[in-house]
């Protein structure tokens, strides 16, 4: 076992015995071994360590892609079930807006369908009403010339004007005509004609009944041309509520349809997205399954080469152990110890170490040469220390000592290979991660951003419509309560009218029967004496004139109550009118703007949500983004700030590799290259 030991350690030991030092050459090579021992023992546990690490990193990896294909798994069946509820989504929506569409169709129809009854009913309605206008002119012209007892021809030309009215019953049409003719039947259709009229005091006209008769059609005549009118007006109310209601059934059919449509395009839009989303979550599922699938291939190869590793370094370890055994027992030391001086040793080894210094055969110096030259040319320093060791040591352990050296130098290219592949795939995965990272958290940015302004707009929104709202409720609040004032004081107004006519009526009544009754008065007339003071020469009628003039009065006044009465009725009827298309009109901007309300009071919630995930996403981003840039500062001192870069590494480590083989070839007799 000493014999293997170099020259080195021999010249060591003279070197501690010139220094008093009592160091004998077996203690030398049992510390020597126990340092290789424990040498190979830390270089088991570290490579034990780093494969205790690799395959911690497994595990990690193996786990962290299992839970990426778990998740993307996931995902994938959530976005097909996203997928399959946005095709049933849009689905109904087309089946509404179809539904929606036909509904707006049938009610145009029903619009044009009531338009045409409508407009029917007031061409009648016009007709007739001209009818009972010309009969009631006719009426009136007709009492007019036989209240003034015009003459026989144009009481028949007015009767007979009155007679040829389509609104004339035939009953009053046959009276008429049996006036004209001068008969007077004593029972019939005709029987008014027999009514008598008032004494009066100067005559009674023979056409008293028929001027009776008259008056009668000349108020069924207005009476019905006031019930069709107010039957018009119900009418044209009516048609306008039929028709308002089924345009604003339209409108808001048509603004469903906006919105359906609006919301089916969103739809058909995130399905797309959806679709497109799952493709590429296949895609990187599937990517992320090869990937795993390479990854355990590998930790499983490093897991076997990692026994095999450890086996061989626990030989070593068995071997210097056993050796260590061997040389430290008393078969071995004790007897080198015993038998063998430490001095006769010491001696043999210098000179050894002088026939080293001195003694160098050509083929060696031709190699020191050839590494000292390749050396200063290219200003490599392993060439150099090369060249020293070709040099300081015997010819039999320079080649073994040159192989080493080109070991060493293939065994760090690897090692080297193997880290600038690590690096590049580290920094490379380092920058799309970065880059990735980047973009997400500008995206991000600029989203809550939009969200941000959209949220301030909805929230602008909201407070106009609900400054709206109040404004309406303010007003149909006011409306209401004007509506209500005005109520009561038209109903208090159209009943003050009806006492005042009765009042007017009874007022009348008592005059008239009073100067009627007066009017029949009569009294002695007696001639006047000498001595007798002048008396009445006439019967006390009353004041017969003036009687007459406030009668007239009288009657005057009750017309203009019964005016106030019809006016303050129809001012009534227009302002309740008034008030309900008021209180419609208003309570349908009411809705739509709680609608528009309602909806943006959703919208805003939905934006809030997406806002609060996109500042978390980002804040995740971000963070990810970070650990990205630490990682990549942790890189640059091995992976890109080492100095001089890979390739001129290579080239530099190829060039000592080939210029150590030639040298070994000059060592081995090998052709010599010639040296410039």
């Amino acid at each position: 076992m000493a014999l293997r030991f170099s020259a080195l350690a021999l010249a060591g030991f003279a070197l501690k015995e010139a220094h008093g030092t009592s160091v004998t050459p077996i203690q030398k090579v049992l510390q020597m071994m126990e340092e290789m021992k424990e040498k190979a023992i830390t270089e088991k546990n570290d490579e034990q360590t780093k494969g205790s690490a690799y395959a911690q990193w497994c595990s990690n990896m193996q786990g962290s892609k299992g839970r990426e294909i778990a998740a993307g798994n996931q995902k994938i069946e959530e976005l097909k079930a996203a997928i399959e509820e946005g095709a049933a989504e849009i689905r109904r929506l087309t089946e509404r807006i179809l539904e929606l569409e036909e509904d707006i169709g049938r009610w145009k129809q029903d619009q044009a369908a009531a338009s045409a009854v409508r407009s029917n009913e007031n061409i009648d309605f016009k007709a007739t009403v001209l009818d009972y206008t010309e009969s009631i002119d006719a009426v009136a012209g007709a009492m007019v010339v036989l209240k003034k007892q015009s003459g026989a021809t144009a009481q028949a030309a007015a009767l007979i004007q009155v007679r040829s009215q389509k609104m004339v019953p035939e009953e009053a049409k046959s009276a008429l005509s049996a006036f004209l003719q001068g008969t007077q039947a004593v029972a019939g259709p005709d029987e008014m004609l027999h009514r008598s009229a008032p004494e009066a005091a100067g005559y009674e006209s023979q056409s008293g009944g028929v001027i009776e008769m008259l008056e009668k059609l000349q108020d069924e005549f207005v009476t019905k041309k006031t019930d069709l009118e107010k039957e018009e007006l119900t009418a044209q109310h009516g048609f306008e509520q039929i028709m308002q209601q089924l345009t604003d059934n339209i409108e808001k059919a048509s603004q469903e349809i906006s919105r359906k449509t609006k919301r089916r395009a969103e739809t058909e839009e995130a399905k797309a997205q959806n679709e497109a989303d799952l493709a590429q979550t296949t895609a990187d599922r599937d990517e992320d399954q090869t990937y795993l699938s390479d990854l355990n291939l590998l930790c499983e190869q490093k897991a076997t080469d990692l026994a095999s590793r450890q086996a061989l370094r626990q030989g070593e370890i068995d071997a210097l152990s056993q050796a260590i055994e061997i040389i430290g027992s008393n078969a071995v030391k004790g007897t080198g110890e015993k038998h063998l001086p430490a001095a006769s040793l010491l001696q043999r080894s210098s000179a050894l170490a002088q026939l080293r210094t001195t003694v160098q055969s050509p083929v060696q110096q031709q190699a020191i040469a050839f590494l000292t030259e390749r050396a200063r040319t290219s200003g490599s320093r392993i060439l150099s220390q090369a060249a020293d060791l070709v040099a300081a040591n015997p010819f039999v352990k320079v080649k073994k000592m040159i192989k080493d050296l080109i070991v060493k130098l293939m065994e760090e290219a690897t090692a080297e290979t193997e880290h600038k592949g690590w690096c590049d795939t580290e920094l490379g995965t380092n920058k799309i991660m970065r880059e990735e990272r980047t973009a997400d958290v500008n995206e991000l940015s600029a989203q809550i951003e939009d969200l941000t302004a959209e949220i301030a707009q909805l929230t602008q929104d909201l407070a106009d419509n609900a400054a709206a709202v109040k404004e309406l409720e303010d007003a149909m609040a006011k409306a209401t309560e004007d509506r209500l004032a005005s109520k009561a004081t038209n109903e208090q107004t159209v009943q003050e009218a009806k006492d005042a006519q009765s009042a007017v009526e009874d007022a009348t009544a008592v005059l008239k029967d009073y100067y009627a009754k007066a009017a029949e008065a009569t009294a002695f007339v007696q001639g006047p004496a000498d001595d007798q003071p002048a008396t009445f020469d006439k019967p006390a009628q009353g004041q017969q004139a003036e009687g007459a003039g406030v009668i007239d009065f009288l009657e005057v006044i009750l017309s203009d109550f019964a005016r106030l009465e019809s006016e303050t009725t129809a001012a009534e009827a227009t302002e309740s009118d008034e008030y309900d298309t008021f209180m419609f009109e208003s309570k349908k901007d009411k809705a739509l703007k709680e609608g528009d309300s309602k909806n943006k009071s959703g919208t805003k919630t939905d934006r809030e949500s997406a806002l609060h995930t996109a500042e978390e996403e980002r804040k995740s981003n971000q963070d990810q983004l970070d650990k990205a840039n630490a990682y990549y500062d942790k890189l640059k001192p091995t992976c890109v700030d080492s100095g001089i870069n890979y390739e001129d590494r290579v080239k530099g480590r190829e060039a000592e590799i080939q210029s150590l083989t030639e040298a070994l070839k000059i060592l081995q007799g090998q052709d010599l290259p010639t040296l410039r």
